[in-house]
């Protein structure tokens, strides 16, 4: 009797250990589970479930879906909204996993106005352009420890994060009609934010859902610890200088105020969705 008590332990013990490393196959024998030594790439989901609520609301962003990150650079500096974050696992373990996040952000836009010439001598109705450049840059990078659990297609995640972040943006002027005693100013040549600086350090937990061999789609929230500080923004502009006949450029410094945030708490508003892909 004791000896078939040992036996049926032992039995048990062995298929715990088999379902925590995700011995569960599909009818083709494919493993549905992520298992240890796994690497796995996470794309954030929320981006596309704006979109796909924006298409049955005729474009108005009426709050559908619209559940942003808690820790991001670029909203932090106002840049850019519902950018996509990259994620990345490896599983060291059944139970384990190192994540990391990152988003490098870059980009501009540029609108061209057409405006009366100026210039002596030019046709009544010629034309010059006047052109603004907008740019900016976002940078989010994190890394963590994950814990996992359970043995079936939902596992339940959870674990701690640090994030850094960094954020600026400007704009750019640039004008068909030169500055001169009759087209005096002043007039912006260049118009700076204040550079942003964040650091976050969150606990998150979430589940997910393996709806397919490898492949799993994920929710998460968290709560945490966020700091940011945005520096004072700057402005430089050009106008004609009657004393000495020719242009003056003057930057000023200071023209938007400095800002430091602190915040601690869930992040409700910033629930990430994920689809989850797990390869060897």
């Amino acid at each position: 009797m004791k000896k078939t008590v040992l036996f049926t332990a032992a039995l048990v013990a062995v298929s715990a250990v088999s379902a925590q490393t995700g011995e569960i196959t599909s009818n083709r024998g494919e493993n549905w589970l992520s298992q240890d030594g796994d690497w796995g790439l996470t794309f954030e989901a929320t981006p596309l479930l704006n979109y796909a609520g924006n298409l049955f609301n005729n474009g108005n962003n009426t709050g559908v879906m619209s559940m942003n990150n808690l820790f991001s650079s670029a909203g932090a500096a106002g840049i850019k909204g519902n950018q996509v974050v990259i994620g990345a696992k490896k599983l060291i373990d059944a139970n384990t996993a190192y994540r990391g996040r990152v988003r490098l952000g870059f980009g501009s836009e540029k609108e061209t106005a057409k405006v009366a010439d100026l210039s002596a001598g030019a046709a009544a109705d010629a034309k010059v352009d006047n052109v603004t450049k907008n740019g900016f840059m976002g940078i989010d990078l994190g890394f963590g420890l994950e814990k996992r659990v359970g043995s079936t297609r939902v596992v339940g995640v959870y674990g701690a994060m640090l994030n850094v972040g960094f954020g600026s943006s400007k704009t750019t002027y640039e004008y068909g009609n030169a500055i001169t005693a009759t087209n005096a100013g002043p007039r912006d040549t260049e118009v700076k934010n204040g550079s942003t600086m964040a650091i976050g350090l969150q606990a998150f937990g979430g589940v997910e859902w393996f709806c397919a061999p490898k492949i799993s789609l994920s929710g998460e929230y968290t709560w945490g610890l966020a700091l940011s500080s945005t520096g004072f923004g700057s402005s430089t502009s050009e106008e004609w200088d009657a004393a000495n006949s020719n242009i003056k450029t003057t930057t000023t410094e200071g023209t938007t105020n400095k800002k430091n945030a602190f915040s601690l708490d869930t992040g409700v508003s910033g629930a990430s969705i994920g689809v989850n892909f797990y390869f060897q």
